[in-house]
């Protein structure tokens, strides 16, 4: 569903991403892990169609993003770290325009709003203008806005700040019914208790290279560390920190 072939990004001379490589299938839910700066947001960038690679390519669905981006873009949703709204329409206009975007009938258009008005409690604001909304009515609106045409893929950022208890609990059940769906989600994220608790498999990027990919106990076994994810992901991304030992001279001992 989702193909990343020997993707890298160059900004000048300054490489974000190296020669990343990865496919996730149909119904998958995928968490991708790195500390700032590693290279998150430029891959999920790319994957949108809001930039393309340096070299390689992407494909969602089959589509190339570069070379057939309306076919490819229509198949995703992407929801953002910082929600984003037009402030002069309610709740409800906003999920309207997401439909009428996307061309769904009618008829259809209103019974997926009123599902989505259900499923994230929006009723008590849904038609105030979001300009007064806080930060998780503007994340609850925005996730609803995603799901309302029923993604092939799902891209999330960072979802959960900024919410309470009760709301990540219902994004956690939220994602997962997706990918009973058949939807492929795409989760990058802070939260490495969350990314444990939801994945199927996760990848870890660290200055723009994919160092490691695969389900917790793969990762576990590639870090010789059976932890938690939080564990196995510092010991790894330190481990890529430590510089390189210094070459010892022939004939010469290496200090004890």
């Amino acid at each position: 569903m989702i193909e990343l072939i020997h993707v890298s990004k160059q900004y000048g001379n300054k490489p974000a991403v190296k020669d990343l490589h990865l496919t996730i299938p149909k119904g998958e839910l995928f968490a991708f892990l790195g500390p700032n700066g590693a290279g998150k947001t430029t891959t999920i960038k790319m994957m949108c169609g809001l930039l393309f690679p340096t070299f390689g390519a992407i494909r969602i669905a089959g589509f190339d993003l570069e070379t057939h981006g309306e076919d490819a873009r229509r198949r995703i949703s992407y929801v953002p770290d910082t929600p984003f709204l037009y402030e002069k329409l309610t709740g409800r206009e906003v999920l309207q325009f997401i439909a009428d975007m996307y061309h769904m009938p009618k008829e259809h258009s209103a019974r997926r709003i009123q599902q989505m008005i259900d499923l994230f409690t929006l009723q008590p604001f849904v038609d105030d203008l979001t300009q007064n909304y806080s930060h998780g009515m503007r994340q609850r609106t925005v996730f609803a806005a995603a799901l309302l045409h029923e993604p092939e893929v799902l891209i999330v950022d960072e979802p959960t700040v900024g919410l309470d208890p009760r709301s990540i609990r219902l994004l956690k059940d939220v994602l997962r019914a997706e990918t009973k769906r058949g939807a492929t989600v795409f989760l990058s994220t802070h939260s490495l208790d969350i990314a444990q608790e939801l994945s199927d498999r996760i990848g870890v990027i660290h200055q723009g290279r994919l160092i490691g990919c695969g389900t917790l106990d793969e990762l576990r076994h590639s870090a010789e560390l059976h932890g938690t994810l939080e564990e196995v992901f510092l010991k790894m991304t330190e481990e890529e920190q430590k510089p390189a030992p210094a070459a010892t001279p022939e004939g010469a001992f290496a200090p004890a």
